[in-house]
């Protein structure tokens, strides 16, 4: 499972889920991610294999994004993806029976969509994630800009 967060506003934005996951999976997501929502300054990512793959990090650079990848042994340093895992898993994973790969992917997906959109969040002031991302370019009292989305496979 390929998990896609976005820093600023911690939305999920996406969710692979395979049996195995190979550099042109994670490519795919990354391009379908960019068109809709634009291209990050940074991509934030562990050190999995996918990531670790010559032809990720070549397409990396090749649309003008840089990476910033997470030493081997410090999650602390990708928190927020850290925290969405736990939950998805605590959530989800741990109770769930899934019977299909095609289950599994319709199940996981309706959780990110919840997680997203229904989901109260205390770091957020107790709102879900997605609806916080649309508002933020409105509001004129935020000063920062959005960060990059964090990656964890």
């Amino acid at each position: 499972m390929l998990n896609l967060i976005d820093e600023f506003s911690r939305e999920c934005l996406a969710i692979r889920v395979d049996r195995r996951l190979r550099s042109t999976d994670v490519i795919d997501v990354f391009s379908d991610l960019f068109i809709l929502r634009g291209m990050p300054d940074h991509i934030r990512s562990d050190n999995g294999p996918e990531f670790i793959a010559k032809a990720v990090r070549e397409w990396i650079v090749a649309v003008g994004a840089k990476t910033a990848s997470i030493e081997p042994g410090s999650s602390w340093e990708n928190g927020s993806c850290e925290s969405f895992n736990s939950k998805l898993r605590d959530a989800l994973l741990n109770g769930e029976i899934f019977y299909s790969l095609a289950e599994a992917k319709i199940i996981i997906e309706s959780c990110r969509r919840h997680n997203n959109t229904k989901r109260p969040h205390s770091s957020l002031g107790y709102r879900p994630q997605a609806p916080w991302a649309i508002q933020w370019p409105t509001s004129s009292s935020e000063a920062a800009s959005p960060a990059t989305p964090a990656v964890a496979p």
